[in-house]
């Protein structure tokens, strides 16, 4: 019996994944499905996971103050989308905002809009953003005085059409990432 277990672990392990871009990291069941609730800046609305089944869902946390990490983030989220070709059309982009007292809605709308109308800013009481963080293990603090900043994990959660974790692109906020293999890995799970 143990012979057996062994010998089909590898196997089930091989047919549940697929390679991915070296900047992709697994988490098909490391992380729970995509749910939430918040405020979509665009409709003034209150949305839930729900709202976005039949989209792949990139998740993204961030403020619209942020210097680098985030316009670069969300500028790379785009060369990704254009090199996806057609498949991109499933895309959704959710842009968490992480300093709600700052990002308004009107601020957070504009911003957005800099990224392309597929992306969506959310905004939340400060219950409904510290607990979509932590159900996503996200890192995130703001600090006001004696000066305001603001720190936050830039890792890019990608959720199924189903709302199921697929994986975490890593390091869209660099000079060159791989887009090609990143577009890739998003259009594999578009066509899921």
């Amino acid at each position: 019996m143990k012979r057996r277990l062994v010998l089909a672990s590898p196997l089930a392990l091989a047919a549940c994944h697929h390679d991915l871009s070296a900047q992709d990291v697994n988490i098909r069941g490391l992380v729970p499905p995509l749910a939430f609730t918040m405020t979509d800046v665009n409709t003034g609305k209150q949305v839930t996971a729900a709202d976005f089944k039949g989209s792949v869902v990139l998740l993204y946390f961030g403020y619209t103050n942020c210097p680098d990490v985030c316009p670069t983030t969300l500028y790379n989220m785009q060369r990704v989308q254009q090199a996806m070709g057609t498949a991109a059309a499933k895309i959704q982009v959710l842009f968490v905002t992480v300093d709600p007292d700052r990002d308004t809605p009107q601020v957070l709308t504009q911003y957005t809009g800099l990224f392309g109308n597929n992306v969506a800013g959310l905004r939340g009481t400060p219950d409904e953003l510290y607990s979509l963080a932590r159900r996503y293990r996200v890192v995130f603090s703001v600090t006001k005085t004696p000066d305001y900043s603001v720190t936050h994990s830039a890792a890019v959660y990608v959720f199924n059409a189903e709302g199921q974790p697929e994986f975490i692109i890593a390091g869209l906020d660099t000079v060159d990432p791989d887009i090609a293999g990143i577009a890739a890995d998003l259009r594999r799970v578009a066509a899921e």
